[in-house]
């Protein structure tokens, strides 16, 4: 597992000793000042260090990345492993003014959805749609900022599925207890982004273990949380900034649930109305409506 976490570190120790003087430097900057080199184009690195573009990206091709592009992301996944929140804070400040904010999250946000689209596998979607709607059980986990991704996951399948369980727990021992019936004919999915959860990856162990599937909703083929996956569904999250940005990774799962509703539009449709009767004739709405079209609001 440290490996996947450390991969460019790896790759640089491995090549140390066949680097050039330039190299050498470009090494240990990186090492160094990864939080600063994260945000840099070739020719401002080789600036920063004292050496020229063409360095920088010989240093790439050198360390097995597709060029600089390629390199950059490999920064970017090793930054977001290393920097822990008060430093995402100070970086998140040093990049924005309060002015900007709003331009800023927005904008990324936007641009994380499109980098979703791009990279999402279409047949690992499909694979999970045809998983979810074969499993007796479907069980779902997500801790800390992913716990509400999970309990909109959880939320909308009810509609889909017989027997939907959220995990929810604060150690262990209580995760195995909610999983111990789990079997071959279920199914668990695990929403795990960085800093990845210890909790949520030991319930993926314990899921393989007992040969239920496992789904992966995380952000690459990096992500430990692959380790006992039999299908992973990749979005783009945050890589720094105050709060982790989930907004790609909830178009994702609300593609998911859009999907599902659709393979069983019927079971759905009847969900629903015996729904919308239940409400009826509990007044469960009645007295909790805002009236949208006109100018007061009835209560």
């Amino acid at each position: 597992m440290e490996k996947s976490n450390s991969e460019l570190i790896n790759r640089i120790d491995e090549h140390r000793d066949s680097f050039s003087k330039g190299q050498r430097k470009l090494a240990e900057y990186i090492e160094m000042h990864y939080d600063k080199a994260v945000f840099l184009t070739a020719a401002k690195l080789g600036k920063a260090v004292g050496v020229s573009e063409s360095t920088v990206v010989r240093f790439a091709m050198e360390l097995g990345y597709d060029g600089y592009p390629k390199f950059q992301t490999a920064l970017e996944d090793y930054v977001r492993q290393k920097l822990n929140t008060i430093q995402r804070i100070e970086l998140a400040s040093g990049i924005m003014s309060e002015a900007g904010v709003i331009d800023t999250v927005l904008q990324s946000d936007a641009e994380k959805i499109k980098v979703t689209l791009d990279m999402i596998n279409k047949n690992a979607f499909d694979e999970a749609v045809a998983t979810i709607l074969k499993a007796k059980t479907v069980y779902i986990i997500g801790i800390r900022s992913c716990a509400p991704l999970a309990s909109f996951l959880a939320f909308y399948m009810n509609l889909v599925c017989d027997d939907v369980r959220i995990l929810q727990t604060t150690n262990s021992s209580e995760l195995f207890e909610q999983m111990i019936k789990i079997s071959e004919k279920d199914v668990i999915i695990g929403i795990s982004f960085p800093r990845y959860s210890m909790r949520t990856l030991k319930a993926l162990e314990f899921a393989n273990n007992r040969n239920a599937k496992v789904i992966t909703i995380t952000d690459g083929d990096h992500s430990p949380m692959t380790l006992y996956s039999s299908c992973n569904l990749f979005a783009k999250s945050d890589m720094v900034s105050i709060v982790d940005s989930l907004v790609a990774p909830l178009s994702l799962i609300n593609a998911l649930i859009v999907s599902l509703c659709m393979k069983k539009k019927n079971t759905v449709m009847k969900t629903l109305e015996e729904m919308e009767q239940i409400w009826d004739e509990y007044q469960i709405y009645n007295n909790d409506e805002i009236n949208r079209i006109s100018n007061r609001i009835d209560i």
